[in-house]
């Protein structure tokens, strides 16, 4: 049988007749899910990376782009998730549409945006729960040498660190969580939602007033580049430093698409996925945009790159926005709260896509098994538990937040060429939802998205193809063989 071949969205459909996994959720709480894994450490560290490193003050430009990006993705998730009500997200998208060799490398490239983004942000919250420490009682924190990976140096001291065990406690905590339930998991994400969403607002509306117009002079800085303290060369300013920053403020949109994830546990699947979908992308990007108006105005783009660093936010409510010292530690809180609902969305999505692919042979049966009492896929939450800490616990954060990013891009490019392919080999199927101005809404987000792998450069492209490489040795020494439709 064909590499191409496709699994016929009859079988798809059938398969979500069996319902092994509950439909619990309606369409506020997929709304909240996706500001959940969207609102975190995008927002609060990458949107002062990108100021830092890319574009200055133009950084908002970055997030609309961004944002305009993921709107043209997020219609064609739309549509695939109101007519596939299947968990899978794009894997089984292209299943469907592209076949399974397509559909591998997707379900492999999703790896790098659920499990490698969980332990990112696991390593940033490891690093913000010290910060709540010391708030708790000054110089109480994790020692350095715990709560760091073996390839990082405390400046000034010189020790070394050994494992980051805060990281690899929040990983096992949320992992705990998913496999009690899905119900039980989204209602504390739907607190955190609550929680940190008004501490976005509070810091729009205080920060607002103590802007300073010189920091917005000029909107968009010269073309330049810039050199990192660890000797990495980024474009900066004009154009390319747009397109550069927004290829890293895109982590911060990471997440919308977990909620196609979630559709075979969905009350309403065709009605409640593109609300969940649309409405929360819709949400985040206009608080993105605002929130990055006014971080950029109130601290200078120096502060940034100094002292700030991924505590830019709170440093910035420190030096400039006087009698608001309360604030940073406020959001402080929230960052790290906002941390933990993003991992625990991340992990979700993870599993539901290899929960999906083991049903298809694809990867082995123990990524499928459900917990006879809880009905969620325990053993692929534990697995991927063990894989995320591994990579949280030995290694530092810059090494993997850029993959994740091109990786989700990647991911994107496939979704929007699919739906463009249904149409014109399916056009008699019912959609309960219509991505519109079809194929244009598909071709702008190939485009869009194709823009901002572009700008985030050849390393990253590198860091991609090898990653394909090894997916594709597992694709033919495991998954091929293994596979139920090219078997049946």
């Amino acid at each position: 049988m064909s590499l191409f071949a496709t699994k016929p969205l009859e079988a798809l459909l059938k398969d979500a007749g069996h319902e092994t996994l509950h439909r619990t959720l309606g369409p506020a709480q997929l709304v909240a899910l996706g500001i959940g894994a969207i609102i975190g450490a995008g927002l609060f560290v990458r949107t002062a990376d990108a100021i830092a490193q890319r574009s200055g003050p133009s950084v908002t430009l970055a997030f609309i782009l961004a944002g305009l990006g993921c709107a043209f993705a997020g219609l064609c998730y739309a549509e695939f998730a109101s007519m596939i009500p299947v968990a899978g997200s794009a894997y089984t998208y292209s299943y469907m549409t592209m076949g399974e060799l397509v559909a591998w490398i997707i379900g492999w490239d999703l790896v790098l945006e659920y499990a490698v983004g969980a332990a990112t942000v696991a390593i940033s919250w490891s690093q913000y729960f010290n910060k709540v420490l010391e708030y708790i009682s000054p110089g109480l924190s994790v020692p350095y040498q715990w709560s760091h990976s073996p390839f990082e140096t405390q400046m000034g001291t010189g020790v070394r660190g050994l494992i980051n065990v805060p990281a690899i406690g929040i990983l096992l905590l949320l992992t705990l969580l998913l496999i009690r339930g899905t119900r039980e998991s989204a209602f504390i994400n739907s607190l955190i939602v609550v929680a940190k969403v008004s501490i976005v607002i509070i810091v729009i509306f205080v920060g607002w007033g103590f802007m300073n117009p010189v920091n917005h002079t000029p909107y968009i800085p010269a073309a330049t580049t810039y050199t990192t303290p660890e000797g990495v060369t980024h474009d900066y300013g004009g154009i390319m430093g747009i397109l550069g920053a927004a290829g890293v403020v895109f982590f911060a949109f990471i997440g919308f698409d977990a909620v196609s994830t979630t559709a075979q546990e969905a009350k309403n699947p065709k009605r409640d996925m593109p609300i969940g979908i649309l409405g929360s992308l819709v949400v985040c990007t206009l608080l993105y945009v605002v929130f990055a108006h006014v971080l950029s105005g109130v601290a200078t783009v120096e502060d940034f790159r100094t002292a700030g660093k991924e505590a830019s936010v709170a440093y910035a409510i420190s030096k400039y926005m006087t009698g608001y010292a309360w604030l940073a530690k406020l959001v402080t809180v929230a960052i790290l709260a906002g941390f933990s609902s993003v991992i625990l969305v991340m992990l979700f999505g993870q599993s539901r896509v290899f929960y999906s692919m083991s049903a298809d042979g694809l990867v082995p049966k123990v990524f499928s098994d459900v917990h006879p009492k809880y009905k969620t896929p325990w053993k692929s939450n534990l697995l991927f538990f063990a894989f995320t800490a591994l990579f949280a616990a030995f290694l530092p954060e810059d090494i993997v937040g850029e993959m994740t990013s091109i990786g989700t891009l990647f991911a994107f490019i496939l979704v929007c060429a699919g739906v463009w392919i249904l149409r014109v080999r399916r056009p008699e199927l019912e959609r309960a939802f219509k991505a519109p101005v079809l194929p244009f809404t598909a071709i702008m987000g190939i485009v869009v998205c194709g823009a901002m792998i572009y700008g985030l450069g050849w390393t990253n492209w590198a860091r991609l193809a090898g990653w394909m490489v090894i997916g594709l040795v597992i694709y033919f020494a495991y998954s091929r063989k293994h596979s139920i439709t090219r078997n049946s």
